[in-house]
């Protein structure tokens, strides 16, 4: 059982404008999270265009910025991607990859995932590695084996370097549709990563798992305390910022 401190992330996916993110950040300030929420480390990632404003803004603030998605190469003839050194010069801490909308929407391979996740810890940023089954997956009882997959080709990738990555649990089916897995439900499928991780590194106990899938103000509180749960990834509820500081101050 996992003691350490919580970690609350806010993904903006494909949202915001320079006024817009502005606003937000003006009000995470005014939140001072440092002082209300001082057992939780902070993060948001917006889209890459605005890392620079936004890592600015939040210059000598407790929150840290990251990036929503990696390439998996450095450097080279690969139009759209955007390589890891060129996110840390921007002052970012860590990438996700392998969101479930990347996967659905962009066909991104457990495979491809994992080389993203080594990338990132390549150029010295945590990645924060998302799986999650879809709802007919869930159906046919196949969630610990669909979730399963999608780590354990990053363990197999990254070696004892798992040890240095954040897993985030995002069931498809409860993200942006209001539906959210029962605390109960969530801790069972944490629980399941933990002991997968137990078998690949000494340090599993050590690995932040967040849960992310419509966490509000609301349920949040009774999500983080379950044994296996140290956080969330937030997504419609990271827009907001009295929202999202009320998520950060129930870790």
């Amino acid at each position: 059982m996992s003691v350490m401190k919580k970690l609350v992330v806010g993904n903006w996916k494909m949202h915001g404008s320079r006024a817009f993110n502005a606003e937000l950040i003006q009000g995470l300030l005014v939140a001072d999270l440092a002082t209300t929420a001082p057992n939780a480390d902070v993060a948001v990632c917006p889209p890459c265009v605005f890392l620079a404003d936004v890592a600015d803004a939040l210059q000598g603030s407790a929150i840290a910025v990251g990036t929503q998605d990696i390439s998996a190469q450095t450097q080279g003839a690969y139009t759209g991607e955007v390589a890891g050194p060129m996110i840390r010069e921007f002052g970012a801490t860590y990438a996700i990859v392998g969101h479930s909308e990347r996967r659905s929407y962009h066909a991104e391979s457990d495979q491809l995932v994992a080389d993203k996740a080594k990338a990132a810890l390549s150029h010295g940023l945590v990645p924060i590695v998302c799986v999650g089954e879809t709802l007919a997956e869930r159906e046919a009882n196949q969630t610990e084996a669909v979730v399963g997959r999608q780590l354990q080709a990053v363990i197999d990738t990254l070696g004892d370097d798992i040890a240095r990555v954040v897993v985030a649990y995002e069931p498809v089916w409860a993200i942006g549709t209001g539906k959210t897995a029962s605390p109960a439900q969530a801790q069972a499928v944490h629980a399941s990563l933990r002991a997968q991780l137990v078998k690949a590194t000494p340090k599993a106990a050590d690995i932040p798992l967040l849960y992310g899938g419509s966490v509000k103000p609301d349920n949040a509180v009774e999500l983080f305390s379950q044994p296996d749960i140290n956080g969330g990834l937030i997504g419609g509820a990271a827009l907001k910022a009295a929202d999202f500081a009320a998520i950060a101050r129930a870790a």
